[in-house]
């Protein structure tokens, strides 16, 4: 049987093994650490870990001082309540260059149920836009794990978003990470579909579906966003001259804004964004709400050939 975990799985564990080995780690957290699984930091060393309450601007700040002091903090909350105290990462994290490493879970309308309110479809864009701060969101479990461990080597402020739901593991554990590098899980010809999270998933199982109307696609995934990997991006458009992007999230300012950035001022070609259309989702069962809004694999399938069309 398919083994699944969810990415926030993979980061308690990591910070977990990480603390372990680094007595400068610490841990902050907004009330809600059985949810982004930093309890399981909390439970080995509660001296190092800071439950905040329902509190984020305070956590920012106090993980800026901890950071100021030499340590090196990971404070985690929801996506969507991270962006609470924007103005305080903006000022305090981002402007001074600090070594905090944020951590929003629950991202995307992958989060279903809880509905609009929980969903965070901006915070890509939010956070991308802050100068020295580095993007990231891992596909997998064992992706998660990596990423926290290289994030403790990085110097400087980051946020890592994460989701809830589970998803089939696609790395083994000796698969090398990379900050800022992309990485090809699938080689093709006729067009590149570079994804994030979730939708690498969505996008590998797309590809398969093109595969049997005869088109053979790159997937690539794209688990940094800031630094993004322009070389390879670049690289990719060229051989294929047919790009799409797949994101849960809205896609202004997302990754297909990224993408689009970079192909605008370098080889400019027909190019498809996949996420939400600059609206809300609702309430529903993540695979319902992604069959709605275009994001599951049959709808970035179909996308893909009628940009393929569009090119040829």
């Amino acid at each position: 049987m398919e083994q699944k975990l969810a990415t926030r799985d993979g980061y308690g564990k990591a910070l977990l093994e990480l603390g372990k080995i680094n007595p400068n780690v610490v841990a902050l957290d907004a009330d809600l650490s059985d949810s982004t699984r930093s309890e399981y930091f909390a439970k080995q060393f509660p001296e190092r870990f800071f439950s905040m309450g329902i509190a984020e601007q305070n956590m920012i700040g106090v993980a800026a001082g901890l950071a100021f002091s030499g340590k090196i903090p990971y404070a985690s909350t929801f996506a969507v309540f991270s962006e609470r105290a924007y103005e305080f990462v903006r000022n305090i994290i981002s402007r001074n260059k600090l070594n905090v490493k944020i951590a929003g879970s629950h991202a995307g309308i992958a989060t279903g149920e809880d509905g609009k309110s929980a969903q965070a479809i901006e915070d890509i864009a939010a956070y991308r836009a802050l100068p020295n701060m580095a993007v990231l969101q891992p596909s997998d479990s064992v992706e998660a794990e990596k990423m926290v461990f290289a994030l403790a080597e990085y110097k400087g402020p980051s946020y890592m978003r994460m989701h809830r739901n589970p998803v089939p593991i696609i790395h083994n554990s000796d698969n090398k990470f990379e900050i800022g590098k992309g990485e090809i899980l699938r080689e093709g010809k006729d067009a590149a579909i570079f994804a994030t999270g979730i939708l690498v998933h969505e996008s590998l199982k797309a590809a398969e579906i093109l595969e049997n109307e005869g088109i053979r696609a790159y997937v690539v995934n794209i688990h940094t966003i800031k630094p993004l990997d322009n070389e390879m991006i670049i690289e990719l458009a060229k051989k294929t001259n047919c790009v799409i992007t797949a994101e849960d999230h809205n896609i202004i300012g997302g990754l297909g804004g990224a993408v689009a950035e970079v192909l605008s001022e370098n080889y400019p070609c027909i190019i498809k964004r996949i996420g939400l259309l600059d609206k809300y989702a609702e309430s529903g069962k993540p695979d319902e709400l992604y069959k709605k809004y275009g994001l599951d694999a049959e709808s970035i399938a179909e996308e893909c050939i009628k940009i393929i069309k569009k090119g040829r």
